[in-house]
C-alpha cells in the first residue's frame, strides 16, 4: 500500500512538471537579471544593461537583441549574424516583417540604447 502511494505522488508530481513545461514558452531566453525575451520589459535594467562596468559586453547585448529575431524566424544577412546565430529554420528575410511582441520591440529598443550607451560596434 505504501508503495502504490509513493507511486501515485511520484505520477501526480511527474504530471505537474510536464504541465509546467508546456505552459512555458518553448523558445524564450531568459537572463538572470533582466527575465524572458518574451514576457519581462528589460527597460527597467537599462542601467545595468548599459553599464560600462558592470553590465553585460556587446557580444551579449548583441546576442540577447538578435536571438528574439532568431526565435521569430528571422534569417540574417551579415556575415556575423548567420556565423553567431544562424539561420537553421529561418523563413522571414525582412526584419521589419517579423512579428514581434510589443514587449519584444521594447526589450529590442531597450538592447539598442544600452549598446549605444556602451559604444558597441554596429
Amino acid at each position: 500500500m505504501g508503495h502504490s502511494r509513493l507511486s501515485r505522488a511520484a505520477v501526480i508530481a511527474a504530471g505537474a512538471l510536464i504541465a509546467t513545461l508546456a505552459a512555458a514558452p518553448a523558445l524564450a531566453d531568459c537572463y538572470d537579471v533582466v527575465g524572458c525575451s518574451d514576457k519581462n520589459l528589460f527597460s527597467k535594467n537599462l542601467g545595468y544593461l548599459g553599464s560600462r562596468s558592470d553590465g553585460p559586453s556587446c557580444d551579449f547585448l548583441y546576442m540577447m537583441r538578435n536571438r528574439i529575431y532568431a526565435q521569430h524566424g528571422y534569417c540574417f544577412t551579415t556575415a556575423r549574424g548567420v556565423s553567431e546565430i544562424g539561420n537553421a529554420g529561418c523563413h522571414i528575410t525582412n526584419q521589419s516583417a517579423v512579428p514581434l511582441s510589443n514587449i519584444e520591440r521594447d526589450n529590442i529598443a531597450t538592447l539598442e540604447k544600452a549598446e549605444n550607451a556602451k559604444s558597441c560596434p554596429k
